[in-house]
């Protein structure tokens, strides 16, 4: 097996899911003609995806001009702290776990959705060790990433949630 195609496959799929919400987001801020209006579960996936992509230049751009950073184990020579595939995978599965029941109010089909993506984020992260893109630590660095992104994320929702509950119930 090409682990190597299949994790790109998965992160593929992982951008496309996320496609998917931004479409929604963007149909929600036309027909509403306010992004104030736009759900905060999609608003607020911007800034993880901001620090995500900040992560990246960060890590594979600037500081290796820098400091000696970890290199692929392939011997390309390219950055590999941390696992990008890994990390863009994860951090997208997990704020779609967290935004499907606000869509989905099948707790049935939200679980098999969830058992999915955690399976492909295993593959992937699996996958970019087997297929010698990255170290172990790599991939942990992504993960440890992904879970910082989506706690934040997870966090600014409640917050935004809760404060507007409060103005709601003051009005």
């Amino acid at each position: 097996m090409n682990w190597d195609l299949a994790t790109n496959i998965i992160l593929g799929s992982a951008i496309l899911i996320l496609g998917i919400f931004v479409v929604l987001g963007l149909y929600q801020w036309i027909t509403r003609k306010s992004l104030k209006k736009v759900d905060k579960v999609i608003l607020c996936m911007i800034i993880p995806l901001i620090l995500m992509v900040l992560v990246y230049v960060l890590c594979d751009k600037i500081l290796p001009h820098f400091i000696d950073m970890p290199t692929r184990p392939d011997g390309s020579g390219e950055p590999s702290f941390p696992s990008t595939h890994v990390m863009v995978t994860c951090t997208i599965f997990c704020l779609v776990a967290y935004v499907l029941p606000h869509y989905l109010h099948s707790r049935t089909l939200c679980a098999i959705i969830w058992i999915l993506m955690a399976t492909l984020t295993v593959l992937c992260t699996a996958g970019r060790v087997i297929a010698n893109k990255h170290s172990v630590v790599d991939v942990i660095g992504g993960l440890g990433f992904a879970v910082i992104f989506t706690i934040i994320y997870v966090l600014i929702v409640k917050k935004f949630t809760t404060s507007n509950h409060k103005k709601e119930q003051n009005e």
